[in-house]
């Protein structure tokens, strides 16, 4: 924790970058390509690690960075289960409710999962309360 304090006003607690790189990395790690999990698995493992430091760092004053990472978790979490459906993405999408032309431009991008995770394909293929129903936590308070 760090307080962050601009010239005229009063501190607030912040989370400190370097914290953040940390939680970064271990998502990362909780979510790499080679492991193959179920992705409750993976939200089961990150709840662990999310609680824990929303305990942590939940004093924290300045909110923007904790959504920041909320969404960074979310786009992450696409990303895995994107590679995961690999040749199947087209009929995965379809069966989440994309529309055929969002599905097919999605499917044959030329840009890679990471990019793909961040389209309105697969926000609407995999929302927030999907996530959510499987028991990922929010950093953030909404």
């Amino acid at each position: 924790m760090r307080r962050s304090s601009p010239p005229g006003c009063g501190a607030k607690l912040k989370v400190a970058d370097k914290a953040i790189e940390k939680l970064k990395d271990r998502v990362r790690e909780l979510t790499r390509r080679t492991r193959g999990a179920n992705i409750g698995v993976i939200v089961a493992e990150l709840r662990q690690t999310l609680l824990g430091w929303k305990a942590y760092f939940g004093i924290a004053e300045v909110l923007s960075p904790l959504r920041d990472l909320d969404k960074w978790v979310l786009c992450v979490l696409r990303c895995y289960l994107w590679r995961q459906w690999g040749p199947a993405g087209y009929r995965e999408l379809r069966k989440r409710g994309v529309s055929v032309r969002e599905a097919w431009n999605t499917s044959k991008s030329a840009h890679g999962p990471w990019r793909l995770s961040k389209t309105p394909a697969l926000a609407v293929a995999l929302p927030l309360r999907f996530f959510e129903s499987l028991g990922l936590p929010s950093l953030a308070p909404r």
